[in-house]
């Protein structure tokens, strides 16, 4: 235990949040202390956050890396719980969370992600994120798709928690149109070329893995839609890599 005493803090990382962090708050009330990161918002963010008691801290926003790293220093509890504005967790989660802390058995937890896309969840097409773990000496690492170091193998947890992934078709798509170029950005700073086989290849096989693989073809018509639109992610970081080498941007 901490030497505040708190056993579980929830780190919530926010840019223009106020139609989604209200619920964020509310489904970890459980926790000893949420913490709320913001990037400086121009909507009432702020002020939601301030009324419904959580811990409320600015950083201007570089990258979600240095945002989690930031945080995480403020965090006083012995577990840290990451969560995003649009997630939520259910109370089969909740309980399986606190179960998970009393019995101290392992250090990191993975969590379920089916994507919310089209008025259903996609229970293929989902991701498997570590969110849950012990608060010693953590920290992310890349500029994108952050990654968490740590010094075990984590355990997978039973229920999943609610992700309100997309809006929309235009949500989906700008938002994997924004982690191309960052995604552009990092590999054409570290010197990487774009060719031909991975503007065009690399799409391909992105389709391929995520439709039937991991059989998102099970998910009907939304399925199709993401995978698709995962395709298209691919193909848009190397595309914007090549204008980025070429001067283009």
């Amino acid at each position: 235990m901490s030497k505040e005493g708190k056993k579980l803090s929830v780190i919530i990382l926010t840019y223009n949040e106020e139609f989604y962090i209200a619920d964020a708050i509310q489904s970890v009330a459980f926790a000893d202390e949420i913490i709320v990161l913001d990037s400086h918002s121009t909507d009432s963010t702020a002020e939601i956050v301030s009324n419904l008691g959580a811990k409320l801290i600015y950083r201007k926003f570089d990258n979600y890396c240095n945002q989690r790293n930031h945080a995480i220093s403020s965090a006083t509890g012995e577990w840290v719980l990451f969560l995003d504005a649009d997630e939520r967790v259910s109370d089969k989660l909740k309980h399986e969370i606190l179960e998970c802390i009393t019995l101290n058995k392992f250090d990191a937890y993975r969590i379920w992600f089916p994507h919310f896309f089209m008025d259903r969840f996609l229970f293929h097409y989902t991701d498997k994120v570590t969110r849950l773990v012990k608060n010693d000496n953590i920290r992310f690492e890349n500029e994108v798709h952050e990654k968490l170091i740590l010094k075990c193998k984590p355990v997978v947890l039973k229920n999943y928690m609610i992700h309100y992934t997309y809006k929309g078709l235009s949500h989906f798509i700008s938002k994997k149109d924004k982690y191309a170029w960052f995604q552009a950005n990092m590999s054409f700073n570290k010197g990487k070329k774009t060719t031909l086989f991975l503007l065009f290849f690399k799409p391909l096989y992105r389709f391929f893995h995520t439709y039937f693989i991991k059989r998102v073809y099970l998910d009907g018509v939304p399925g199709l839609a993401a995978a698709s639109i995962d395709a298209y992610g691919v193909f848009s970081r190397y595309a914007k890599m090549l204008l980025l080498e070429k001067n283009l941007e």
